[in-house]
């Protein structure tokens, strides 16, 4: 079944709010219990909405084609379900381990509030997923030379009737210092940004 079709198998809770159908057929204790996990305990919109995606196929599925209830869910259902979504339907790596995520955290949720007994997904593990090479290279240190060389530290100025002269380029200097601090501690650009002197001195009397 589609996720979409997932999302569309629910039945009203005591606090009015949807929840899939299995989580219903457990008791309204529960139903609570799984409306507070999205409105009481993940803040973030786009969290949410991941999750509750994740958590409804999943429930979904348990019910459909596993044929099981809340409190007949083992991790051997887990480990199959998350098989599914490898082989199955050809999910990421990483979109796989947020699904997991996603159960974890919920079957966590419920535990505490003693709904369930154990968290049958904490003993599954996720798919190997380790980048090897990061996606933001990396300068050599003859490229930091030549990009910070390539700034220009002075500035030319004409007066009428008289030769071009050369002044120092504040701005050469401070971008030359930005792209150094950049370069050496590898700081993203808004820690860079948001330094003051002060920092520097605060740093020297430590």
């Amino acid at each position: 079944m589609s996720e979409r079709g997932a999302d569309l198998i629910v039945l009203k809770s005591s606090a009015g709010a949807p929840v899939p159908a299995i989580i219903a057929s457990a008791g309204k204790r529960a139903s609570r219990r799984f409306v507070q996990f999205f409105t009481a305990n993940i803040q973030n919109q786009n969290t949410r909405e991941a999750y509750a995606r994740a958590i409804n196929a999943f429930l979904s599925w348990c019910e459909d084609e596993a044929g099981t209830a809340l409190d007949m869910i083992e991790p051997v259902v887990v480990a199959a379900y998350v098989e599914k979504l490898l082989k199955k339907n050809g999910l990421s790596k990483p979109t796989v381990k947020q699904h997991l995520a996603a159960i974890r955290m919920l079957f966590d949720w419920l535990v505490v509030a003693q709904v369930l007994a154990v968290n049958p997904a904490s003993a599954v593990r996720g798919p190997k997923y380790v980048i090897k090479k990061g996606k933001t290279p990396v300068l050599t240190p003859e490229e930091a030379r030549l990009l910070l060389d390539s700034i220009s530290l002075v500035r030319k100025t004409r007066r009428r009737g008289r030769e071009p002269q050369e002044k120092p380029c504040l701005a050469g200097f401070r971008d030359r210092a930005l792209l150094a601090v950049m370069v050496y501690t590898f700081a993203r650009v808004s820690a860079v940004i948001g330094m003051n002197v002060e920092d520097y001195y605060q740093q020297g009397k430590r």
